[in-house]
């Protein structure tokens, strides 16, 4: 009797156990996935979207803005999606956004997740206004800086000419025919994915970033002095320079620079 006592309190203790490391698992697998679905994704939000932490936020997975497009170009994001489940989104090489004049995704929106006023512009709304993306080229893949001639993106642009301009440079190597190179304006580029959709190339050389990834950032120690918002920030900084002395700045830089065993020595090390 003691002993079945004892066999059923090991069995007993063994699926304790064993619920104990499905629970560790799948808290490991499921942090995981949350970390990888708020990773920065390739994927492209509806025209009007806030920013992505903000739209996260915001959208209450309605899928009315889905409902709305009229080429069926957004999806609602699943599990496999690198992106918050259940949001909107679409894929440039596989259907892209055609800049409806209405803007109907984002007037279906009901929590303004796709904002209607990011689209005025000195009081004038336009879909041409929105900013979904940025287009970039792969030089190295595409045809007409390989010297072919293709034009199939600024065809395909709705603002062609504007978005997109053709470069006109000598071709060295036939020394008779001219390069005729793409080259995207990020002040007026949409990001509505139309170029690289009818990019010909197997894997399209034009492609359209999300702005968090192709738009970078100087930094706000960089003063664009010919910009107006940039000048003013230097109006509240001091124009106070001085320095602690310290045995780097003793001397001039290029006495610094060569001074090979103080360098070599670690005497300039703070």
């Amino acid at each position: 009797m003691e002993n079945l006592n004892s066999q059923k309190r090991r069995v007993f203790l063994q699926k304790i156990m064993q619920g104990v490391g499905y629970s560790a698992f799948g808290i490991i697998a499921w942090s995981s996935y949350l970390s990888q679905s708020q990773a920065k994704s390739m994927f492209l939000r509806p025209p009007g979207a806030l920013s992505e932490k903000k739209f996260v936020s915001t959208c209450i997975r309605s899928g009315m803005c889905v409902q709305a497009c009229p080429y069926d170009a957004l999806k609602l994001s699943t599990i496999s999606d690198n992106i918050s489940i259940g949001t909107p989104y679409f894929t440039p090489r596989e259907e892209a956004c055609h800049l409806c004049p209405d803007i109907p995704c984002a007037t279906a929106c009901p929590t303004q997740a796709l904002d209607l006023a990011s689209f005025i512009v000195d009081g004038k709304s336009s879909i041409n206004n929105s900013r979904m993306g940025l287009a970039t080229v792969n030089t190295k893949t595409c045809l007409a800086f390989l010297g072919l001639q293709c034009t199939m993106c600024i065809r395909a642009c709705p603002l062609a000419d504007t978005a997109i301009i053709l470069h006109s440079e000598r071709n060295p190597r036939t020394d008779m025919h001219a390069f005729l190179k793409p080259v995207v304006v990020p002040d007026y580029c949409t990001g509505c994915g139309m170029c690289e959709r009818a990019c010909p190339t197997k894997v399209a050389s034009i492609r359209v970033l999300p702005l968090s990834i192709s738009s970078g950032d100087i930094g706000e120690h960089y003063i664009v002095g010919w910009r107006d918002e940039d000048e003013s920030r230097l109006d509240d900084v001091s124009t106070d320079v001085t320095l602690d002395r310290t045995k780097r700045n003793e001397k001039s830089a290029l006495d610094n620079v060569n001074d090979t065993d103080g360098i070599l020595k670690g005497l300039y090390d703070e």
